[in-house]
């Protein structure tokens, strides 16, 4: 086997070039952890989710999901409360602090996104997210079906 040519080993070292560009971004600019990151990416566009979709949406676990928000709040940029429904759970909101970071992080964060798809074609582009789908749901029925 010729590891280089290896897709598992492909993506692993795609994935971890373009998750230090993008670390270079929230850990170094806003002293952020990867998962403090995913977290606040995932309250993004609705500004409040259930911590267990959070951890979903992020592909977190509890313990992963309950640190970040630990240091978050400790932060000042979200509240957790108990949710009324599962007192288990809890609810996450940013707060304005939570909301104005995400004001300046975004646009750094797409940016870098920006410049690594700009080696693509728009239908590159497209193709690629096409692909990236149907790999995933292959990885993912191996998983279940081991």
């Amino acid at each position: 086997m010729e590891l280089q040519r290896f897709l598992p080993y492909q993506l692993v070292v795609l994935a971890d070039a373009v998750s230090r560009s993008i670390a270079q971004v929230y850990a170094e600019r806003f002293d952020l952890s990867r998962d403090e990151w995913r977290v606040l990416a995932a309250l993004a566009k609705t500004g409040t989710m259930k911590s267990r979709d959070a951890a979903l949406y992020a592909t977190l676990d509890k313990m992963q999901v309950s640190r970040a928000v630990a240091g978050l709040e400790r932060a000042g940029l979200l509240t957790r409360t108990i949710d009324p429904e599962d007192r288990r759970n809890r609810i996450l909101e940013l707060t304005a602090s939570g909301r104005e970071l995400l004001r300046k992080l975004v646009p750094m964060v797409e940016a870098r996104e920006a410049f690594l798809l700009e080696a693509l074609a728009p239908e590159e582009r497209a193709q690629l997210q096409s692909m990236i789908g149907r790999l995933t749901e292959r990885a993912q029925q191996l998983e279940r079906h081991g």
